[in-house]
Parts: C-alpha cells; sequence; structure tokens
C-alpha cells in the first residue's frame, strides 16, 4: 500500500470519527437495535390476555380449563359469568382470546360424546391470532390424548413424536438475531460509504481532494476501507453479542462466516458508494440509503419467506446481497456448516460485489470530469 493511499484512509478514519455525531452513528444505534430486535422481535407468544367463560362444573371441564391457566403462553384475566361480557371484552383489546366451555361438556364427554369448547379470537392481528390458535390446539390435542389413555387404558394407535434439528426448543430468537448480523452489517457500511463523498461535497473540501496525486482508484479504496472495516467490526460485535448476551450457539467457526462477511460488506460497499457519487449533499445520500435499505431488507426473507412472495418478486430477490448472506450467517449459527456449502450464495455475492464497486468506480470518474 502506497504511503498516500494510507495516508488518505487514515485521514478518512478521523473524518469519520472526529465529529462526535458521526462517532454516535457508527456505535449507538447498531446496538440499540440489535437490543430492541433481540429483545422485541419475536415468533412466540407469552402472557397472551385470555378470559374464561365455564358454563360447566364437571371435573372434566375444569381440568381443561387448568391447563390454560398453567400455559406460560396465556395469562388469564377473568372468568366470565355471561355470554354477553365477551363482545366488549375482544372489543376493547382487554383479551386476545375467550375460552367458552359449554355446559354439556363434562356429561357429553363422560358419554363419549364430543364436548363443546369454543374459542373466540381477536383477528384484527392475524400474525398474533394464529399463533394463539396454534397453542390452544396444542393443549387441547394433549389433553385428548391423556384422557383417553386414562379412560381406555390403551396407549393411542399413532402418537406423534416432534424433533426439531437445530433448534430444539424452537425459539425464534435463534432465528432472528443471527439475522440482525445480515441487517446492521449492511446499515453500517452502507451509511458510513454513502456519506463519505457526499459529507465532502457539502464541506467543500472534494475539490481539493481532487488537485491531489491520487489516482481516482486510489481515492475510491480511500473511501471503501473505513466502511469495510466498520461494517466488518460492528458485525463481529453483533456476533460476540449474540452468543453471549443472547445465548444463540454459534455451532460454526467464525473463521468461516468471516470470509462471507467481507464479501458482503464489499457488495454493500459498492452500493453505497454509487450512492455516494450520486449524492451532492448529506440529506441526499441519507434517503439514498433509505431508499435501498428498506426493500434490500424486505426482499431478503428476513423476516418473511422469500417463497411466499410472488414469482417476479422472487426473481428480484436474487439482485440482492443479503438474500445470500442470510442463508450464510444463519447456517453458520445453527448448523455449523462449513464454507463447501456456501458456492451456491458466495459467487452470486461475489458478482455483485465485483458489479457494484466497477459501476462505482466508473460513477465516480464519470462525476469527476
Amino acid at each position: 500500500m502506497s504511503p498516500r493511499l494510507f495516508a488518505l484512509i487514515i485521514k478518512e478514519f478521523l473524518a469519520l470519527f472526529r465529529d462526535k455525531k458521526s462517532r454516535m452513528a457508527v456505535i449507538v444505534p447498531p446496538i440499540l437495535q440489535l437490543l430492541i430486535f433481540g429483545y422485541a422481535a419475536t415468533f412466540d407468544l407469552e402472557q397472551a390476555p385470555l378470559a374464561i367463560y365455564n358454563e360447566d362444573e364437571g371435573a372434566f371441564s375444569r381440568d381443561l380449563v387448568s391447563r390454560f391457566e398453567r400455559s406460560p403462553a396465556f395469562e388469564v384475566i377473568g372468568y366470565l359469568r355471561s355470554e354477553a361480557e365477551i363482545r366488549p371484552l375482544v372489543d376493547r383489546k382487554d383479551a386476545l382470546l375467550v375460552l367458552h366451555v359449554g355446559r354439556q361438556c363434562s356429561a357429553d364427554a363422560a358419554k363419549g360424546e364430543g364436548c363443546s369448547v369454543q374459542v373466540l379470537i381477536d383477528g384484527r392481528n392475524s400474525n398474533t391470532a394464529m399463533l394463539a390458535l396454534n397453542y390452544v390446539r396444542s393443549i387441547v390435542t394433549d389433553f385428548n390424548e391423556e384422557q383417553i389413555e386414562q379412560t381406555t387404558g390403551t396407549l393411542l394407535p399413532a402418537r406423534l413424536a416432534v424433533l426439531a434439528w437445530f433448534n430444539p426448543n424452537l425459539e425464534s430468537r435463534w432465528f432472528i438475531v443471527p439475522g440482525i448480523v445480515a441487517l446492521l452489517a449492511m446499515i453500517v457500511a452502507l451509511v458510513v460509504t454513502a456519506l463519505s463523498v457526499a459529507r465532502e461535497r457539502e464541506a467543500g473540501t472534494f475539490d481539493q481532494l481532487l488537485v491531489t496525486p491520487l489516482q481516482p482508484w486510489e481515492i475510491l479504496i480511500g473511501k471503501a476501507m473505513p466502511g469495510l472495516i466498520v461494517g466488518v467490526g460492528e458485525a463481529s460485535l453483533i456476533v460476540a453479542v449474540a452468543v453471549y448476551w443472547f445465548r444463540v450457539p454459534l455451532v460454526g467457526d467464525m473463521l468461516t462466516l468471516l470470509p462471507a462477511l467481507v464479501i458482503y460488506v464489499l457488495s454493500i460497499i459498492g452500493i453505497g458508494l454509487m450512492i455516494s457519487s450520486f449524492s451532492n449533499t448529506l440529506q441526499q445520500a441519507l434517503l439514498g440509503s433509505f431508499l435501498f435499505i428498506v426493500p434490500a431488507v424486505t426482499l431478503s426473507g428476513f423476516s418473511t419467506p422469500i417463497a411466499n412472495m410472488p414469482d417476479f418478486m422472487q426473481t428480484l430477490t436474487y439482485l440482492n446481497p443479503m438474500r445470500y448472506f442470510l442463508i450464510i450467517v444463519r447456517r453458520v449459527f445453527l448448523e455449523g456448516a462449513g464454507m463447501e456449502y456456501f458456492w451456491q450464495e458466495l459467487w452470486p455475492m461475489s458478482l455483485i460485489a465485483v458489479t457494484t464497486l466497477a459501476l462505482a468506480t466508473w460513477l465516480f470518474r464519470h462525476r469527476m470530469h
């Protein structure tokens, strides 16, 4: 590395970290976002408000109701005395669901007939409603199996045994937190590089940089290196927090993840430099970054499966580097997969990195003249 290029890289780091606002933007928001996503973003259901309307006084219905009372997924907020109390409770969102046990439940069960049990769910939030419904089905299924065994004295002819590989307890945090590594690495690398040229243009120092002996490619490398180092460093810090704070197992090796992380950050840096080359002010650079981040996250499979998207949207995801890195980081965390399993993700991500950096170089040269 030439002394002048090294001096430019040092100058970029000083410009990035000398300003207190820039330091805060690089360090504080990623950590806050990691904590917020890690704790708040979850597909698990806990302490969902449940109201119980039990018209039957038999032992069978009391045993069934007690299963819901003991479940950590639900919190019983009250016991209703009439059907008229149900609608106001759900309308005010005081209860997510109401368990209604019919008057003849225990008697019908003693006769070997079906027990009348109704569940009324607030469907305004469909995702939460479906989660609650799945928990209800699980509780009722387990209860029915035990009742059949107790009454007949024989085991059920078919019993379902579920074994979840890679995530035995099906904790959604194990799925979400590794994805945050890809999300925050993208945000940090993109913002740092997108603001680099725009900051100098706005301050009026970019023209001074052009009259130096530095070649355009040297200026580009000098602008890219801080984003690469900060992006990889932030991602490594997030991996450490995920493992030691959120207790997400890193089954694989960090040395396996590192080369893919570098390629991923380089692809984001190319996009950031393209945005920076078009931007004359910091506001334009921030807006351009925001316009890229939102579709990139949506089309990455971070929160919604790509397979559920329309065909033309699935085609667009192949242009998104985050799509490929998400697969890699989650497999390294949960499966312990090695580099040999990632060639189908590495070569498209490498192609995107080369293409975006080449386009950024061309745009950079074009904007300098």
